[in-house]
């Protein structure tokens, strides 16, 4: 299954590990994209070093139905032996791609992990902080390699693997319960997508007509996070956007609510690894 456009895709850096590769890729998507990514042997993680497609989407066409797409975040997982079918639209992007070896996570699990339904969505949006903080370093690692880059490279791939341990056994291994609703969750993800001064949690229990309390508990079932930490992470996305435009980096951190340009850095560094600077640059080296 292809995408009916010539795509072109890039390796401009890599960092080739005994337990893991690790790839900086650029691609150049002319026009819609509607592909088939088998399945490989090892743990694979994607994070989008620019803002990810509009509308990208991916279903795992061997556990769900052929016409169930799901969204797909910052950072997703594809697992061992697991093809999924990936959409969005056109557009110029740059990944860090990780691929471990399968028992360099699973020494970190108690048992297999059964890639359940619920585990398997969870997957396309990794919320675990840590995970991306170390993502962000091995890309900078692979660009530009120092003193013992592989002994390095080794070390952090050692704490890659057991952050994704933990979030593989953190979520629920039964069905969700007291999960808030498909739609409220829609109407969150819309509301965070706005480019503007974040949500309080009283605007949120309000647009989903519930109290405070039913909304932090509901979608804590739902989604695995607190609801605290999601919307923190939709701010550090919207800032990815417009770093995408001319705007300046003083102007993007007062639209967004921060105190002060060097609050907004920090907190982007904190949950991307890099600067908001060094990250507006690479855009602009990938759309080169």
């Amino acid at each position: 299954m292809g995408d009916g456009q010539d795509s072109e895709m890039t390796v401009q850096a890599a960092l080739r590990l005994p337990s893991a590769t690790v790839e900086i890729v650029r691609f150049v998507l002319p026009g819609p994209v509607d592909t088939l990514v088998g399945g490989s042997d090892g743990y694979k993680l994607n994070l989008c070093l620019t803002p990810r497609p509009p509308h990208s989407r991916a279903c795992f066409i061997e556990q769900w139905g052929p016409h169930r797409f799901e969204p797909i975040g910052d950072v997703f997982l594809q697992p061992p032996g697991h093809r999924v079918h990936i959409r969005g639209d056109s557009g110029r992007q740059a990944a860090v791609v990780c691929e471990l070896r399968r028992d360099v996570v699973e020494r970190w699990l108690d048992r297999d992990v059964d890639w359940t339904d619920r585990r398997l969505e969870a997957g396309l949006d990794v919320t675990n902080p840590h995970v991306r903080s170390v993502m962000g370093r091995l890309a900078e690692e692979a660009h530009r390699p120092g003193l013992a880059s592989p002994a390095l490279g080794e070390m952090m791939i050692g704490q890659l693997a057991i952050e994704l341990g933990r979030f593989c056994t953190a979520i629920e291994d039964g069905p969700a319960t007291g999960g808030l609703g498909a739609w409220r969750l829609r109407l969150i993800d819309q509301r965070l997508r706005e480019t503007q001064l974040p949500p309080t949690l009283a605007e949120l229990a309000a647009l989903c007509s519930l109290s405070v309390r039913q909304l932090t508990r509901g979608f804590r079932a739902s989604r695995g996070c607190s609801i605290n930490d999601y919307v923190s992470r939709g701010r550090i996305e919207n800032a990815k956007r417009l770093l995408a435009s001319d705007e300046s980096i003083k102007a993007i951190a007062f639209a967004l609510g921060f105190a002060s340009p060097s609050s907004f850095a920090y907190a982007f560094r904190q949950a991307t690894g890099v600067t908001p600077r060094y990250f507006r640059q690479r855009m602009v080296r990938a759309a080169a």
